[in-house]
């Protein structure tokens, strides 16, 4: 391998430690959740290993355990996790530059929320020739962290029941915390348009409808707002 090539990946994976540190605790809430729905060890290890896409794992397990059957619970899974379709275009171009050195497969798996929130924070301050080798390294290092953890979570379920409620209560509340630090690594500034528009219409629709509605509604405003702000003059 290049040297290049070489710092880049290794480059890219110190970069997936802000990542890894969330994605841990994380896997490890998913081994514990599927082995005391009844999935089997080996099973939980392969969803993670195959399906990597976060809550939509904890759904997965949900379906299947309820009897709602593959031909129900993957299409819901594929309907929730449509929007990945869109980052591969999003990244892999300002990655490879059009050198093609790393066929796209390869870059476009790993791509999870939080890995396409760190690259396109972090891409600009890495040279052009590095790019998507360090893609590689922060997907790499990103995967290691959601697959080891689950592992954890499947190998240590029994002693979860010990720990303290506040301890057993914070783990779901380590996704909105990574993606806390994200957005803090980035700078509110930057963001601070979507930001208030989200936040505002939070507050405004969560006291008359449901939260998820809610949610829902706030990511639209959020990214419309971003959107007003950054347009340019016709």
């Amino acid at each position: 391998m290049k040297a290049a090539a070489l710092k880049g990946l290794c480059g890219g994976v110190v970069t997936s430690v802000s990542i890894a540190v969330g994605y841990i605790p994380i896997g490890f809430s998913f081994g514990v959740a599927a082995i005391q729905a009844g999935v089997p060890a080996d099973m939980a290890v392969l969803i993670s290993l195959v399906v990597y896409a976060g809550a939509s794992q904890f759904v997965l397990i949900s379906l299947i355990t309820s009897g709602a059957g593959l031909l129900t619970a993957i299409p819901t899974v594929l309907l929730m996790n449509a929007r990945h379709a869109l980052y591969g275009p999003a990244v892999v171009a300002a990655a490879s530059g059009g050198s093609g050195r790393l066929a796209s497969p390869w870059l476009a798996f790993g791509l999870t929320d939080e890995v396409l929130a760190t690259a396109i924070s972090r891409m600009s301050s890495v040279p052009q020739d590095q790019r998507d080798h360090w893609l590689l390294g922060l997907q790499a290092g990103a995967f290691v962290a959601w697959v080891g953890g689950t592992v954890l979570g499947v190998v240590f379920v029994r002693v979860v029941d010990l720990w303290p409620a506040a301890v057993r209560e914070g783990l779901g509340f380590v996704l909105p915390a990574l993606f806390l630090s994200l957005l803090m690594e980035t700078g509110l500034r930057r963001w601070h348009v979507p930001i208030v528009a989200a936040a505002g219409t939070a507050l405004l629709s969560g006291s008359f409808m449901a939260s998820h509605h809610a949610l829902a509604l706030s990511i639209v405003v959020g990214a419309l707002g971003h959107a007003l702000a950054t347009r340019g003059p016709r």
